[in-house]
Formats: C-alpha cells, sequence, structure tokens
C-alpha cells in the first residue's frame, strides 16, 4: 500500500540524487572521445555517463568543413564516488573504501608445481581477515604416485611465513619427460598479440615455466609487449587447452589535444548572489561583474602534446597522433605575453567570453541600477541608461553617467560623474568623485569631489565639497540651506531662502578636506593635553610617594613604568600631529586663490559667507553682489561674471 509516508521518502531519495548530478560540456573530434575525455574529468568509467548531444559533429570531406561533437554530459548519481573515513582516519571514496575491504579479506593461496626433477611450492599469506592456507591440503595435493620424497617441515614452514613470490623445491618426483606438458606460442597477423595454448602434462610429467614461455618468444622474434605478469598468473593457474594473451603490442599514446584554461567563470549562470557568513544572502551583491586590470592574466593555453609511438610485438613502429593545435580565442582589449600562450588584459574592465573570444570591456551599460542589478562594482566606466534605485551603489574606477535620477545611493568613482536628471539622496545619499560632478540638482546629499561641480538648477539642503569650484549656471540656480565648500569659488543666481529660515553656510578659499583634518588634529591633540596632564599628576604624586618611603609596593612600581611609557607615547604622537598640523597650516596660507562667492541675483539674509578664516553675515537681503577677501577682511562688491574657460564638459554633455 502506497501511503503519504512512502511518497515523501521516495521524494527524499530522488531529491538527494538530483543534488548529485552535475554536468561538464566536452568537445572532441568523435563521440567516443568526447566520453572519454569525460569519464577522465568525472573520474569514472564511460558506462556511468549519460549525455545530451547539443551539437552532432561532421567529419567533413576531406578534412574540409569538419566540426567536433558538442555534449552535456551528466554522470549517473548511484556511480558518484561518495567520500568516507577510512579505518585509519584517511579520506577514501567508496570505490577505493570497496576495493580496500577485498583486499582485507583476502585467504592465503599455495601453488605446487612440477618444475624439471624437483617439486616446487609458492604460498602467498592472507592479507587482513583472509584465512591462512591450511598445511594439511599442501601435505594430501603432495601424496602423488610420481611423488618420491618431500619435506613436510619444510612445507608447513613456508605455510607459515610464505615464499615472498617465490617457488621453493620441497621435494622430488619420477620424472617421466614423455608425459611433460607442452605448449604452443601464436602470433596473431597483425603482429598485435600473442598467445601460449598449453596442455597439460601427465603423472610424472613436468610443468611449463616462466623462462620457457619467454624463451619460446624470443625465438619467434617477439621484441616487445611481453607480459611476465601474464605469464606468471599463467603458469601459477595453467587454463590448460585455452589460448592465454602472454603478449601485447605497445599501444600507441595519441597526444592530447590543446585547450584554454580559464581563470573567469565562463558560465554566467554560475554566478550568484555573494553569501555572507551568517548564511544570508545579499541580492544586492549579485556579483554578476567579473573585474580584471590591466596587465592581469585571464586565460592560458595549454599546448598540444605530442603522441608516443607505439611497437609491434616484432618491433613494427605503430603511428600516434600528435594533439591539434588551437589558435588564442583574442578578442577586444586582451593581448598575448611574451610567452605566446598566456592571455592577459589590456584594460580595467570586465571579462567576458563572446562567441568564444576573451574580451574586456572598459565601458559597462545597464538600463538602470535595481534589483535585478545589484550593486554595481566595476573597475571602467558605468553608462546607466534609467535610474539608480534607492538603496543601490555604484562604484566605479572610471567615470558615471546616469540618465535617469539618482536616489538613496552611494555613488563613487576615480572620474566624473554625469547625472542628466538631479540626485535626491533623502538625508542619506553619499557621492564621491575622483574628478568633477555635472547634475540638475542635488537635494539632500552628501557630496565630495575633487575638481568641480557644475549644477544648472539647484541644490538644497546639502553637504558639498569641491576642491576647485562650484558652479550653479541655469535659470534657476539656487542654493538653499546646507554647508557649501569650495578652494576657489562659489557661483549661483540666489543663496539662502526669503526669510532667512533655511541656514545656509558658503565657504571658499581654503582646502575644505585640509581645515576638516586641521580640526581633527587639533581636537586629537586637545584631548591627548588633557590626558597628559593626569597622567604627570598621577606620576609626581606616586614619586612622591616613592620619595618619602624610599620604595613602591610591586604593583605600585609596574603602574609608574605604564605611566612614564604612555606619557612617552602621548608626547611622539603630539609630535606627529604638531608636524601634521604645521604642513597643513603652511598648505592653507599657501592658497593662491583666495576665494570669491559670487551671486548674480539675491544672497537672503540670514546666509553666512566664510572667506578664509573670517566670517560675513548677512543682515539684509543683497543683490548682484561679489564677495572676496582683502587685507584680512571680506568685502562686497558688485557682481562680476568670472571666467570659467578652464572647465569643459564631459564629452557629450554641454
Amino acid at each position: 500500500m502506497i501511503t503519504l509516508e512512502t511518497i515523501r521518502k521516495d521524494m527524499a531519495d530522488f531529491l538527494s540524487k538530483d543534488k548529485d548530478i552535475n554536468f561538464i560540456e566536452v568537445r572532441a573530434d568523435t563521440l567516443d572521445e568526447a566520453l572519454a575525455d569525460a569519464a577522465v574529468q568525472f573520474d569514472t568509467k564511460v558506462v556511468n555517463l549519460e549525455y545530451e548531444v547539443i551539437e552532432r559533429g561532421f567529419d567533413g570531406f576531406m578534412g574540409i568543413a569538419k566540426k567536433p561533437w558538442f555534449l552535456k554530459v551528466y554522470q549517473n548519481p548511484d556511480t558518484i564516488k561518495k567520500v568516507v573515513v577510512g579505518k585509519n582516519g584517511e579520506i577514501i571514496s567508496s570505490d577505493d573504501e570497496e576495493e580496500e575491504q577485498k583486499i582485507l579479506s583476502k585467504d592465503g593461496e599455495y601453488f605446487i608445481h612440477h618444475f624439471g626433477p624437483g617439486i616446487e611450492l609458492k604460498v602467498t599469506l592472507p592479507v587482513g581477515e583472509g584465512k591462512k592456507v591450511n598445511p594439511d591440503l599442501v601435505l594430501e595435493d603432495l601424496n602423488r604416485p610420481d611423488t618420491k620424497n618431500f619435506d613436510a617441515e619444510l612445507v608447513k614452514k613456508l605455510v607459515e611465513t610464505g615464499t615472498d613470490g617465490r617457488y621453493e623445491v620441497i621435494g622430488e618426483y619420477t620424472h617421466e619427460p614423455a608425459a611433460d606438458a607442452i605448449f604452443v606460442i601464436d602470433i596473431s597477423s597483425d603482429e598485435m598479440r600473442a598467445t601460449a595454448t598449453i596442455s597439460p602434462p601427465s603423472i610424472g610429467g613436468a610443468d611449463i615455466t616462466v623462462e620457457q614461455i619467454k624463451k619460446a618468444l624470443t625465438q619467434q622474434g617477439v621484441v616487445a609487449g611481453v607480459s611476465e605478469e601474464k605469464i606468471q598468473a599463467l603458469i601459477d593457474k595453467p587454463d590448460y587447452n585455452v589460448p592465454v594473451v602472454v603478449a601485447e603490442a605497445v599501444l600507441p599514446i595519441d597526444g592530447k589535444d590543446a585547450y584554454i584554461t580559464y581563470n573567469f567563470e565562463t558560465d554566467r549562470s554560475k554566478i550568484r548572489a555573494k553569501q555572507a557568513a551568517n548564511g544570508q544572502v545579499d541580492f544586492k551583491e549579485l556579483n554578476l561583474i567579473q573585474n580584471v586590470v590591466a596587465g592581469q592574466p585571464l586565460a592560458q593555453k595549454m599546448l598540444a602534446e605530442q603522441g608516443k609511438a607505439g611497437k609491434t610485438l616484432y618491433g613494427g613502429y605503430l603511428e600516434a597522433k600528435n594533439g591539434k593545435d588551437i589558435p588564442l580565442p583574442l578578442g577586444k582589449n586582451v593581448r598575448v605575453d611574451s610567452d605566446g600562450r598566456t592571455i592577459l588584459s589590456e584594460v580595467n574592465g570586465q571579462v567576458l567570453l563572446i562567441n568564444d573570444k576573451i574580451c574586456v570591456e572598459p565601458i559597462m551599460e545597464v538600463e538602470g541600477v535595481n534589483i535585478k542589478t545589484g550593486n554595481i562594482t566595476f573597475l571602467g566606466t558605468v553608462i546607466v541608461k534609467g535610474s539608480v534605485e534607492d538603496g543601490f551603489n555604484v562604484k566605479a574606477a572610471g567615470n558615471i553617467e546616469v540618465s535617469g535620477t539618482v536616489g538613496k545611493c552611494i555613488l563613487e568613482s576615480d572620474g566624473d560623474i554625469i547625472v542628466s536628471s538631479g540626485i535626491i539622496g533623502r538625508d542619506e545619499g553619499v557621492i564621491t568623485c575622483g574628478g568633477s560632478l555635472w547634475a540638475k540638482f542635488i537635494q539632500n546629499t552628501k557630496v565630495q569631489v575633487e575638481e568641480n561641480i557644475i549644477v544648472t538648477d539647484s541644490i538644497m539642503n546639502s553637504d558639498v565639497s569641491a576642491q576647485k569650484k562650484i558652479i550653479l549656471n541655469g535659470k534657476r540656480a539656487q542654493i538653499t540651506g546646507g554647508k557649501i565648500f569650495a578652494t576657489e569659488c562659489v557661483l549661483a543666481k540666489n543663496i539662502g531662502s526669503e526669510g532667512g529660515g533655511t541656514e545656509t553656510e558658503i565657504s571658499v578659499g581654503f582646502d575644505p578636506r585640509a581645515k576638516k583634518r586641521l580640526e581633527e588634529l587639533l581636537d586629537m591633540q586637545n584631548s591627548n593635553i588633557r590626558q597628559l596632564d593626569e597622567i604627570e599628576l598621577n606620576i609626581t604624586t606616586l614619586e612622591s610617594y616613592k620619595k618619602a618611603r624610599k620604595t613602591l609596593p610591586k604593583e605600585k612600581e609596574a603602574n609608574l613604568v605604564a605611566l612614564n611609557e604612555q606619557k612617552n607615547e602621548i608626547l611622539e604622537e603630539n609630535d606627529k600631529y604638531n608636524q601634521e598640523i604645521e604642513q597643513i597650516q603652511a598648505h592653507l596660507r599657501e592658497l593662491k586663490n583666495v576665494g570669491k562667492v559670487y551671486a548674480s541675483g539675491t544672497v537672503y539674509s540670514g546666509v553666512k559667507v566664510y572667506i578664509r578664516d573670517e566670517k560675513d553675515e548677512v543682515r539684509a537681503d543683497t543683490k548682484s553682489v561679489t564677495f572676496y577677501y582683502d587685507q584680512g577682511f571680506i568685502k562686497r562688491g558688485k557682481f562680476e561674471q568670472p571666467n570659467f574657460d578652464d572647465i569643459k564638459g564631459p564629452e557629450g554633455y554641454s
């Protein structure tokens, strides 16, 4: 009766087998060669394989239009080797384990033969739990009519100790040469195989020896392929009146064809989302991009091997096929190393296998950055035709170009960032740029760039920093709220908000990053000074106690040593801080362009303007004004349209 539990058990068994199923794809000139190659890769036998024909091969005509077989090969899960732990803790496969069990249970054997005038005995000892040879059986077999005598004690001793693979003389028999065994050697017409057919001896006749068969082979001209192992097995256990192979031609071994080993995943279906240490999968990190750097090895051609020729029994030459060479799969932006077989990347970018050729693309185009693409990290330029949605990040070694909007995201670029629409950071967005930033507007975002920021509409409630210029050049060109830093200048139409409800700070004439670092260093230095005062007070107290008592308890003495070491460390740290502070202060003093703020429209009351270390807080709305630094003070003048001829837009933009 089939029950639900039975079905569950069967399904569990099927699932377990399915998990063991894997496949490989192989190409070869013939179906047999493809299956043989797959068997080697699976470390199994061809009979254990199942396959699908993806592309049928074609031998071509006179070698023209030849096409290889292309198979998807599976291994039957019932035949897949399981890894198990052996008795001594070693790792072995199930096949090896079965073989080991067979060996462990092998019984001892004995062989009695009449060679020449003597009776000879060979004994093999049991292995593991195998049974020993029974000496009584040996003695019983020796009691034949033609037996003259034998040494029973020697027989028992040899049964106990074994003969180490040799035959030992144990007695004599009445030899009748006419009753000897006879044999014939037959060699196949193609010189590929030699067989020995032995007729059994009669009572009093001698058995055939290994030397007799080897001599007969030599006399018939056999010079290659003689198998002493097969001859010995035939002598030990003769199969009378049956042709038994004793020599075989040395078959040629064809050389392996050249092939390519790839240093990257060529099957994109195997690229999966990253798994965290806790086992959870981060579906934003889809790991779809395989980044490479210039000069990185991408693949290597393994050279074709020469075939190893064989020999017929008579020494005739059997030709072997040499492996076939293949061309290097060179695509765009790759080159060949000096060794002539290693493929290197010429540029930074993502490596791809396109039409079976290795390519490196320095530019990556996506329709949008979202759950389908996941986060993007790319050693080149990223072009986003749509938008970068909230929560997704883009990091690029080249430029980042976004045709849509950028949401609550992190954008990092070593080059320029161009956003055709706006940036809406929702107080969590971060833009970091090694070049310049172009955008329609910036809202509630932290922005830091190494060169210029050019905005056509507005900057609202954002923390924006540029090492050169911040320029708003559109019809609105409004800065409202937030902190704006630029080393050289800030240009806008209107700055602040009507009524002064939104705090707006504009700072120019200094290096914002250097000033921030200076503030950090001064804070750390002040903290060290406070800590140093406390340490010195403790040192003074302990030294006074020591002076009065002339000694200190061990714990207090160790504490005094530790305090002095800590004091020296803080003093050394403060010296480093002082050196860096002096360098930054000198850098800030040496800035050639002291900075200006340009407003062609209105600067509303409440706006704070900082130039170098001076502050000008606007008390009343001011129109068409330029703020500049002169002899230690911030002054206001008429608006001057600055010259920005040195700023060139990104290619394809204005």
